[in-house]
Order: structure tokens, then sequence, then C-alpha cells
């Protein structure tokens, strides 16, 4: 009966030596383990969504590796509903900040106007229509020979009304002193052409 115990005794004790050091050895792993996370590079400096109406899409996506002004854009268009894709790959000089879609000429097909900064803090945009099943660029008037003097950037695009304008600031001087004046274009679009004119402050 003793000798019974004693065996009892001891199958416990090796039990909980087990025991103990299986949790030791857990507990080591785990201090020990190392997780490592992959990190995703982001390929595409800029990618907007435009949604038309349901089923119906465009993608602005902007790639490119090295200098921050070279690389390409695409558009891409998905029209779920019709089973109609279609896409355009350009080429670009500067970064796109922005991208949005309007119908300034009211002729049903969207446009698609890419901003970007061509250098330092001047702006720019390439604009483009979905007609047709295709995508036409519309050829988009730069700053005026009379605006230029006195240019010197920061220049913002801005949409009001369904209108789109630009504020351009002049920097003027005289006699020494210089200051500021903001001049204000307004873009018109008719036959896919743009037309612009200054509007005066009220």
């Amino acid at each position: 009966m003793k000798l019974f115990k004693a065996i009892k005794i001891g199958f416990f004790g090796l039990s909980v030596l087990v025991f103990a050091a299986c949790a030791n050895d857990d507990s080591t792993t785990s201090d020990k383990a190392v997780i490592v996370k992959a990190k995703s590079e982001n390929p595409f400096p800029f990618y907007k969504n435009i949604e038309i109406k349901p089923g119906y899409h465009f993608e602005i996506v902007s790639w490119g590796r090295g200098v921050d002004s070279i690389g390409g854009y695409l558009l891409l268009m998905s029209d779920s509903v019709k089973n109609n894709y279609k896409s355009i790959s350009i080429e670009r000089k500067g970064i796109i900040t922005d991208a949005w879609n309007m119908d300034l000429d009211n002729d049903g097909n969207p446009e698609l106007y890419i901003q970007y900064v061509v250098r330092k803090n001047v702006n720019d945009i390439n604009v483009y229509e979905f007609n047709s099943n295709s995508f036409d660029k519309i050829s988009f008037p730069g700053i005026s020979s009379s605006l230029k003097k006195g240019f010197q950037g920061n220049d913002k695009f801005f949409v009001k009304n369904g209108d789109l304008f630009r504020s351009v600031p002049i920097v003027l001087t005289d006699s020494g002193k210089n200051s500021t004046l903001i001049k204000t274009i307004e873009y018109k679009l008719n036959g896919n052409s743009f037309s612009t004119k200054e509007v005066k402050p009220e």
C-alpha cells in the first residue's frame, strides 16, 4: 500500500514538472516571437474614384517612380450596367493634386478635369471629355500674356455654382513697394473650345 502511494505521488510530481516546463516553454517562445508585418508600398501617388451614377465610374490613377513630377496617369471608365470598360494612358510632367468631373458645355458628356502642379506653385489642368465611347482631349488655355507679367504662382482653381474659375495673384511694384492683386478668371466651354474672361470684383 505504501509503495502504491509512493508511485502515485511520484507520477503526480512528474506531471507537475512536465506541465511547468511546458508553460515555461510557451512563455519563452511568445517572448522571443517576432511579428513581421509586410509593408505595402503604394505605387500610385494619386487615385480618385468619381461616380457619375450607380455602376458608372471614372477612376484617375497616377503612377511613376523616381522624380515625382515625371510619370503617367490612367483614365479608367467602368460601366458595369452595360459591361463596358474603357481606358486611356497619358504621360505627365507634373504632380496631380486633384480631379473632378463637370459638364461645363451641358452637352450630356462628362468632362474629367485633372489638376496638377507643373512647377513649384503653378497649377494647370488637363481636360478629357468622354464622348462616343472614347476619351477626347480638350485644349485648356494657359494664363494670358497680360496676366503673366507679375504672376509668380499660387494660383487656385475652384468651382462655384457649376462654373469653373481660377484666382491668379499678380504682384505689382510701385515706388519699390510690392502689393498683390488677385485676378479672377472664368472659363466657358462651347463646342469643345474654352474661352476666358476676367471677372470684375463686385
